[in-house]
């Protein structure tokens, strides 16, 4: 054996430069042992003799000797070091083209649905916040602070309501934006909005059960949902929001209702205040849970703000989702719940024995970008940014595109809904020709959930992170493909 040009040819693989000469030479036996060149009963050359043939300190095979040795691929005997025969079993899978691998997802798991999310901001892309305009240096001088003073406790698993200081800076900015009625006891830190929906799909609703879901509606909620092996069911969305019929409450009672009452997604409609109402004491009636999911209601453009359903009623049914990922930037990963005050106990009680909480620093940084009105001066500022934003997209597309679509949800959030008016538009086929011209803009009729309700035909526009002066060009990019697929 050219133990020469064995480890030779593992330098020219790996790179002779990644790891120390004992690390590439453990490497090289081991690989040479796995793939069968150095096949069970081999004996290795003493370790002065390879030390010699390849330039190496005799420490450094010395090294690679003993930890394949830990790892029972050599063993040490009196006359030197021979592969072990346990080490044919690694070699054999190679030796005899190795069966396929018979495990894989579950049929539950593969029946969730999936979405792509593109890994840098991308025109068009929904939900996607003005990460240039993020104070970052703020918030390192934050982060630097909230690390200086963290107690040795506090790298400890936290408590799994997150930590106390961030959920009172929640609950006041969310009785004062959003007219919520609340104590900070029932705010619950999460990871995101995605996994609220999960917790929320896991514990407040049995296999089997259905939960509602708005159509045309979040696929984040089904994808929820159906990993809990719930049964989604889409209702219909109108002008006012979530429609459904005394059938539907009367034939599917739902356990879980989920909304987004101040700007549907995607289509940005408005839950007018009686639906809003009737929906509480619907559900109320019902024994079932709102979901309600207030992704993106800091960014109201028309009017004045509007309350969260979760503060129309004493005691309302409503489970109040939020999220830093609009406001802030996504890779925050900070959401949270607001928990109706007699489901806490029971679910603080199974977060603590289920899901240990941490992230101290990063809780404790944001509570002191909200306690110090950071927070509420960055939303001003995203607000007018949006608002230009929101403005000079309308503006293009009503020029470009107004005798062939109409634009719907301008009125609050990051994005609009672009409605074709022809009924029979390839809306699927307009948003891939569009990602092939690096354009982001999901179909609308692929956010449809059931096939009971007659899906819209258009495209999901956001915005938030288009410059002004790109919305002409990029909206006659868009009109060329709509003209041609629409």
């Amino acid at each position: 054996m050219d133990y020469a040009l064995l480890f030779n040819r593992f330098g020219d693989a790996k790179g002779a430069s990644v790891g120390s000469r004992q690390r590439q030479l453990h490497e090289c036996l081991r690989g040479a042992i796995c793939n069968g060149t150095l096949a069970a009963g081999t004996r290795l050359p003493a370790s002065r003799t390879l030390a010699q043939e390849l330039g190496l300190a005799r420490n450094t095979v010395l090294y690679a000797y003993d930890q394949l040795a830990t790892e029972g691929f050599v063993l040490p005997d009196r006359r030197g070091t021979v592969v072990a025969e346990v080490a044919a079993l690694a070699a054999a899978p190679l030796a005899r083209n190795a069966l396929p691998l018979r495990v894989g997802l579950s049929r539950r798991a593969m029946a969730v649905p999936t979405r792509e999310a593109p890994e840098t901001p991308v025109p068009f892309a929904p939900g996607v916040p003005a990460l240039e305009e993020f104070p970052v240096t703020l918030w390192r001088r934050l982060l630097d602070r909230a690390w200086r003073s963290l107690r040795t406790e506090q790298l400890n698993y936290a408590a799994p309501t997150g930590e106390p200081v961030l959920r009172e800076a929640i609950a006041n900015h969310l009785r004062v934006a959003r007219g919520a009625l609340l104590d900070s006891s029932q705010v619950i830190i999460t990871d995101g909005t995605q996994s609220s929906l999960d917790l929320c799909a896991r514990v407040f609703a049995d296999a089997g059960d259905k939960a509602w879901v708005e159509s045309p509606g979040y696929q984040g909620a089904l994808s929820a949902f159906k990993a809990a092996q719930l049964k989604p069911m889409g209702m219909v969305v109108d002008s006012e929001g979530i429609a459904p019929t005394a059938s539907d409450w009367q034939r599917h009672p739902p356990k879980l209702i989920y909304v987004t009452p101040s700007h549907q997604y995607p289509t940005g409609s408005v839950l007018s205040l009686t639906r809003r109402l009737a929906l509480i004491e619907q559900a109320r009636a019902a024994s079932a849970l709102i979901i309600e999911d207030d992704y993106d209601s800091e960014f109201r453009h028309e009017g004045p703000p509007l309350a969260c359903m979760q503060g129309l009623a004493p005691d309302a049914p409503v489970v109040y989702l939020g999220t830093f990922s609009k406001t802030m930037f996504p890779a925050l990963r900070i959401g949270f719940m607001v928990v109706p005050a007699a489901l806490m106990s029971p679910l603080s009680a199974l977060l603590a024995r289920t899901t240990p909480r941490g992230r101290a620093a990063d809780q404790l940084a944001l509570a002191e970008f909200m306690q110090s009105g950071q927070f509420s001066v960055h939303l001003r500022r995203m607000r007018r940014l949006y608002r230009q934003r929101r403005d000079a997209l309308v503006a293009a597309l009503e020029r470009q595109l107004g005798d062939v679509a109409d634009v719907y949800g301008g009125s609050a959030g990051m994005h609009l809904a672009l409605r074709l008016r022809n009924p029979r538009a390839d809306d699927a086929g307009i948003s891939r020709a569009l990602q092939a011209r690096g354009i982001v803009a999901p179909a609308l009729s692929e956010q449809a959930i059931g096939k009971r309700v007659q899906p819209w035909r258009g495209l999901l526009l956001g915005y938030a992170q288009v410059p002004v002066e790109q919305m002409p060009a990029l909206v006659k990019g868009l009109d060329a493909v709509v003209r041609r697929w629409g």
